[in-house]
């Protein structure tokens, strides 16, 4: 029997545009201590390392620093809690799912093709927004940034979800939009699909990338390339 194919999606920036609610969490944040608000373009750039790190990054610009200058861990707790509970209220208000996707989602059921998430949010908001826009059921496996020990960039993350999958690592693919899933797919040696307009600081010509896309209208034709391999 052939092995089936596998095909792990990131969320944000790749399943959907999801820098409209992460901004108005982040901005919420940062109104309420103090700190300045910031646009999508800088939320989109903040997007993948989790709370602390957006939050660090936006308030000194460094992802080195992250949230250390906040030296009241009572204030940082504070920080990274208000910001979670607000977009857990708030997860599907402006996001939209990118161009196409659900089109492919149901094609790639048709075609016996096996779906995984795999994201550097939480597993739980993960889980829930997918609920909630309403695609849940077309995923096997929801692997989020703590369902393991390690998350991306560390190519585990794709590994360990393939494997929880019943998949194959030369049966699989990975989609994502920024460096910590291309770093991923070339660490673990699975071909790589890049959306060009991703939540990431990088050019284009400095991620690992099989192809690249615009949105999920016309993938199909890539996918197929991959079903008789």
């Amino acid at each position: 029997m052939t092995q089936k194919l596998t095909i792990l999606l990131d969320l944000d920036g790749t399943i959907a545009d999801t820098a409209p609610d992460l901004m108005a969490a982040h901005n919420h944040v940062m109104k309420k201590f103090g700190y300045e608000t910031k646009s999508i373009n800088d939320i989109k750039n903040y997007v993948g390392h989790g709370a602390a790190v957006m939050i660090g990054k936006s308030i000194f610009g460094s992802a080195r620093k992250e949230m250390s200058e906040i030296t009241d861990p009572k204030v940082k707790n504070e920080m990274i809690k208000e910001f979670l509970d607000f977009y857990a209220k708030n997860i599907v208000v402006k996001s939209k799912l990118i161009d196409g996707l659900y089109d492919f989602l149901k094609w790639a059921k048709l075609n016996n093709i096996s779906l995984g998430v795999c994201t550097n949010k939480q597993e739980h908001l993960a889980v829930d927004f997918l609920k909630k826009i309403k695609i849940y059921n077309f995923f096997e496996y929801v692997a989020g940034r703590n369902t393991f020990d390690y998350c991306k960039p560390d190519p585990r993350h794709l590994t360990s979800t393939i494997e929880i999958m019943n998949g194959d690592i030369k049966k699989s693919i990975m989609i994502g939009d920024s460096e910590n899933d291309s770093d991923a797919a070339k660490s673990a040696g699975i071909p790589m699909i890049l959306l060009e307009d991703g939540y990431t600081e990088k050019k284009i010509e400095n991620l690992y990338h099989n192809h690249l896309i615009k949105n999920y209208i016309g993938i199909e034709k890539i996918i197929s390339s991959y079903l008789n391999d």
